[in-house]
């Protein structure tokens, strides 16, 4: 499963991909509305960090076939032809996203919410669909459970489109779905955070550290020790 960062913070990209095996970062109109930096300007900074093999997750925000594909094509220009242009997956989007297979575009289809919205960007020629799991348990739906159905459809029907679960709460959504096998997720820094911290391990670590100062002396480690 692929790991990637839900944000456009830089301190915070740089914070996470210190400490994590991450894989890239997604980005959509209303995480980069929250910096205090333009688009592009953001968007570069972020592609210029992470590299040019990284998968860089950026949206559309035009409403029109023409204008996604305008679109696309200046996210393109601007960060790399590699980055994935995501596009919701709306009856424009689906026919943005034919036109854009076909000129060579790498796609993610977003704001999915159902199975069919899933099969239907597939043979639209996603490589990934973006189920959001915490909004459909919000709007009393099982997103777990949505997204698996996701993934039963896409195996089933031999598709090679993967699944970037996105829209995490806690960490035991993102044990779920790894334990399934999808092909990615994306997850915002405080969910990404939790998914190590334990007060169990913390407790283990200082009662070995303890355990050793008492035999050695405080502060001293095996680079020290006799």
């Amino acid at each position: 499963m692929k790991f990637l960062i839900d944000h456009a913070d830089m301190e915070q990209i740089k914070r996470i991909y210190a400490i994590y095996p991450v894989d890239g970062v997604t980005t959509n109109p209303s995480i980069l509305a929250a910096g205090t930096k333009q688009p592009y300007e953001a968007l570069r900074e972020i592609r210029a960090f992470i590299g040019a093999d990284a998968d860089l997750h950026v949206q559309a925000v035009a409403n029109t076939v023409a204008g996604i594909c305008a679109d696309a094509d200046r996210i393109r220009a601007e960060v790399g032809e590699q980055t994935y242009i995501k596009v919701p997956a709306t009856t424009v989007g689906l026919a943005a996203m034919k036109k854009l297979k076909k000129k060579g575009a790498r796609i993610t289809a977003t704001a999915i919410y159902a199975p069919l919205q899933a099969f239907l960007a597939a043979k639209a020629g996603a490589d990934f669909v973006a189920p959001y799991v915490n909004r459909m348990d919000n709007l009393g739906v099982n997103g777990i459970q949505m997204t698996k159905t996701m993934q039963d459809i896409l195996d089933k029907n031999r598709l090679k489109t993967q699944i970037l679960a996105a829209s995490f709460k806690n960490s035991q959504q993102v044990l779920e779905l790894c334990e399934y096998g999808i092909g990615a997720a994306t997850i915002a820094p405080d969910v990404i955070d939790g998914l190590i911290r334990n007060d169990c391990v913390e407790q283990a670590v200082c009662a070995f550290v303890k355990d050793f100062e008492s035999l050695c002396g405080k502060g001293v480690t095996m680079k020290d020790a006799h």
